[in-house]
Parts: structure tokens; sequence; C-alpha cells
């Protein structure tokens, strides 16, 4: 009887702690990646801007070649849409919330059951030798608790993503 009591008393602190800790953690993401691109902002614009191209460039979208996309919207630009469906990368959904044609491309990103969708960003400066364009991605896990356990390894868990989908894109833009 008193491993038992002792038992459960440990796992009493234990989710305590757990939960301790989770509330200390901060509720912002943010990851960042670069890429300088030998291609005109003008040329990968396009790529980023259409839904249809990312399948082109996307790791997620070459991880599950049967996602399941549907696509709302305008073809290109401000509230061009896509929802996927996927067994391995999730159920969820993308809207460019707004395009500065040759330049930026904003975006909200959400996944069922993640909570509060991220926004995000593309940027495209012009240089001497192409283009260097550069991925943001934020968001919040507030009133998430799932979410808050992940938002300090965000950065670690997507910037990889972020970094190969930005190689392809270099690869897709320089050959065309």
């Amino acid at each position: 009887m008193k491993i038992i009591k002792w038992s459960a008393g440990i796992l009493i602190i234990a989710i305590a702690l757990i939960l301790a800790i989770a509330y200390a953690l901060p509720n912002e993401y943010k990851v960042s990646r670069s890429v300088q691109i030998h291609s005109t902002p003008a040329k990968i614009f396009p790529l980023i801007a259409t839904p249809k191209e990312w399948k082109n460039w996307s790791v997620w979208n070459q991880r599950d070649p049967n996602m399941k996309m549907e696509f709302s919207g305008p073809e290109s630009g401000t509230n061009a849409a896509w929802e996927w469906k996927s067994a391995s990368q999730g159920n969820g959904g993308m809207k460019l919330s707004h395009a500065s044609p040759f330049r930026e491309i904003d975006y909200e990103l959400h996944f069922e059951g993640m909570g509060k969708p991220s926004t995000g960003s593309f940027l495209l400066e012009a240089q001497p030798d192409g283009t260097k364009v550069t991925w943001k991605m934020e968001g919040s896990s507030e009133g998430n608790f799932m979410m808050k356990l992940f938002a300090p390894f965000m950065d670690k868990m997507v910037g990889p993503d972020f970094e190969a989908g930005l190689s392809n894109l270099k690869k897709f833009a320089e050959k065309n």
C-alpha cells in the first residue's frame, strides 16, 4: 500500500512539475532562414506567390506525393489559398494575406489541432548577384498547452524544413 501511495505521489509531483515548466515557457515562437538565389525577384516571386507552384519546391509536398490539395481564391497573389490533407504532414491550410509584387509575400498558416494560426512572410531583396530570399514564420502557443510544449523547439523543428525548401526553390529558380 505504501508503494502505491509513493508512486501516486511521485506521479502527481511529476505532472505538477511538467505543468509548471510548460507554464513558464514562452508563448511566442519565430523561425527565419535565408538563401541567395542567382535569379531575379521577377522570376522567383511567382514560384512563391502561386500556391500550385509550391509542389515544385516545398519539402512538405515532396514528402507526401499523395497529399490532397484544394486551391481557392485567385491563382496567385493576395488571397490565393490552399488546404491540404496529408497522412504524414498533417491537415491544414495557407492563405496569402498580402503580396507586393517582386518584393514580399505575407501568409497565414494553420494546422488542425494546433491552435492559433501562424503568420509568415517571404522577403525578396534584389542583390548585385541575384536575390536574397528570407522566409519567416512566427506564432503564439497561447491557449494550446501541447503547442506551448513545442514552441521553444519550433526553430529546430521547422528551420531545417525552411532550409530544404529554400534550397529546392534556389535549384528550381536557377534552373528555369
